[in-house]
């Protein structure tokens, strides 16, 4: 089939042109729309101390992405929480940690990062066992992170700080494209809460990563491109291969 129209389900790059996105639709004449399927709403304070967690309760926070460090030190403050100067904060990775720098003096702090993972981060994590672990995260979050810490017998309470929320998409015409990328099961949730008869059909469906993959299969859904893969590291590498396929059995 002719490959046309392509809709992301995130934001549209700071500078399209620039992008691999941007490259790819001037490479092959393409149509890329992109629109956010997902939302971040956080959670107030009220309704954070109907859980009764008690911030200083802990010496060491988890941190897996710039939402989290942002919902935290958001919630801290509402809630009128002033972080000590001693607490430790383990982030997933590097850039995570020099996103501190927007709420605390990085060199003063007691920051530690993994590569990019959790499994990597749990091994830093495991070396300071006698810490008492807050893990602040969305209400949609990998199990597998709170299973790694379980079977670590890590001291640690979870705190759920943001909602992920499906985006209202009514505005789409969603049969009008040809392809559909997703990035997170969130996504997929998304596109059958607004469009609940949506029939794939010759549509084709691209997933980055194994989680996205799963919930495109669970969905009854035909999955036709994934990355990362060994040659194609990138959402848009991934894509350029499969039309480069495709243009072969012409």
């Amino acid at each position: 089939m002719k490959i046309k129209n392509i809709l992301v389900s995130q934001p549209e790059p700071a500078d399209l042109e620039k992008s691999p996105y941007g490259e790819l639709a001037k490479n092959h004449n393409l149509n890329i729309d992109f629109n956010k399927f997902i939302k971040i709403e956080g959670v107030n304070s009220k309704e954070f101390r109907q859980h009764r967690i008690q911030i200083l309760d802990h010496t060491a926070i988890i941190l897996t992405s710039r939402n989290a460090v942002d919902h935290f030190f958001r919630l801290a403050k509402d809630l009128r929480v002033e972080i000590p100067d001693n607490m430790k904060y383990f982030c997933i990775s590097e850039s995570t940690a020099f996103y501190l720098q927007k709420y605390v003096q990085y060199r003063k702090r007691k920051i530690f990062y993994g590569k990019q993972s959790f499994e990597q981060l749990m091994e830093l994590i495991k070396k300071h066992k006698d810490e008492k672990y807050l893990l602040p995260c969305s209400d949609i979050h990998k199990t597998s992170m709170t299973r790694l810490l379980d079977e670590n017998e890590i001291d640690y309470q979870k705190a759920i700080i943001y909602k992920t929320l499906a985006s209202d998409l009514s505005h789409l015409q969603i049969s009008g494209y040809d392809m559909l990328i997703f990035f997170s099961p969130s996504g997929v949730k998304s596109l059958f809460k607004n469009f609940p008869e949506f029939e794939q059909n010759s549509t084709l469906i691209a997933a980055f990563g194994p989680t996205t993959a799963k919930a495109i299969a669970e969905a009854g859904l035909n999955l036709d491109i994934s990355a990362p893969t060994k040659t194609a590291p990138s959402m848009t590498m991934a894509i350029e291969q499969y039309i480069q396929k495709i243009n072969k059995k012409k």
